[in-house]
């Protein structure tokens, strides 16, 4: 099986299928589809590592990440995407925010 992540990362493997997402939009919309119990567990697992994996991030460049560094970042990524909802307004969607939805038409490139 081919791995997505620095091996110093494996127990993180099993979530990359569904959180190793490249934009902002696809993690949005994965955050949207998801239940709040398959949330709370990829963001237990990849906030126990969180620090482990900035760490290891830091010895390189956004410009010169190489491809598994690129996708742990990714994972990260999606980690930020879930803190709110799992942290403090226990839903995937904003509370009282209707049928509101804002898009992020530029994002950053790594």
């Amino acid at each position: 099986m081919a791995t997505k992540l620095p091996s110093e990362f494996a127990d993180l493997e099993p979530f990359t299928a569904d959180w190793c997402l490249p934009t902002e939009p696809e993690r949005y919309a994965k955050r949207l589809a998801s239940s709040m119990d398959s949330m709370q567990e990829y963001y237990d697992v990849v906030t126990a590592r969180a620090e482990a994996a900035l760490t290891h991030l830091d010895q390189y460049t956004l410009e010169d990440l190489p491809e598994e560094e690129l996708n742990l970042l990714y994972m990260l990524y999606s980690m930020i995407m879930v803190s709110f909802p799992v942290e403090c307004w226990r839903q995937q969607r904003i509370p009282d925010s209707g049928a509101a939805q804002l898009d992020c038409v530029v994002a950053p490139v790594p």
